[in-house]
């Protein structure tokens, strides 16, 4: 599970919040996306890139993580961190996602290709939160097919992007979670659902 972790940006449906140290003041800010080797935060502190700050943090009821992060990017007030390595940093950081996802508080969105057509995977959470990336996805990279067997939790926003793609981009609903199944057939069923979808399922 870590090495398929480790570069991918786990989104979050409500953003987690963390505690910054740096140049010996102490802020705090929002965590825009997060993988094993860093993450994106939000935050009006002076950070400077090439600087070590100290971030701590906590997803969701997981046990806090203090971990040191080295600033490699910036655009505004949003900074580009990267964890310094520490294997009990790693195991904890990923544990903390593992629940996030399991939860669907947080997601992953990935796109891969196999026998020559390309499937979105969404694990964790399908919400609206995912919407940038999902239509991106659809409409930059082209999709075939949906795989939302890693669903764990879905809302509104999450189904209307899912009728979205096969009403619109033609795409084949692929393998389903048992809470994404039984969310779609309600949607589908509604009174004045006239969309026609295509389900692989």
């Amino acid at each position: 599970m870590l090495e398929q972790r480790r570069h991918q940006r786990i989104r979050f449906g409500l953003l987690p919040t963390v505690k910054i140290g740096f140049g010996g003041a102490v802020g705090q800010g929002l965590i825009e996306n997060l993988s094993l080797s860093g993450l994106m935060v939000r935050t009006e502190m002076p950070l400077e890139i090439s600087r070590t700050a100290g971030c701590e943090f906590s997803l969701f009821g997981s046990p806090l993580i203090d971990v040191p992060a080295s600033v490699v990017s910036r655009v505004g007030n949003l900074f580009g961190m990267r964890f310094q390595p520490g294997p009990i940093n790693q195991v904890m950081i990923d544990d903390a996602i593992a629940a996030a996802l399991a939860s669907g508080h947080a997601s992953i969105l990935a796109v891969r290709e196999s026998g020559g057509r390309k499937i979105m995977r969404i694990t964790g959470g399908l919400t609206g939160s995912l919407r940038s990336d999902f239509m991106h996805a659809l409409t930059r990279v082209g999709v075939d097919e949906l795989d939302v067997e890693g669903v764990t939790a879905v809302d509104q926003a999450g189904l209307a992007l899912c009728v979205v793609a096969t009403t619109r981009h033609r795409v084949v609903v692929g393998d389903q979670s048992a809470c994404f199944a039984e969310a779609w057939q309600q949607a589908m069923a509604s009174p004045g659902n006239n969309h026609k979808t295509e389900s692989g399922a």
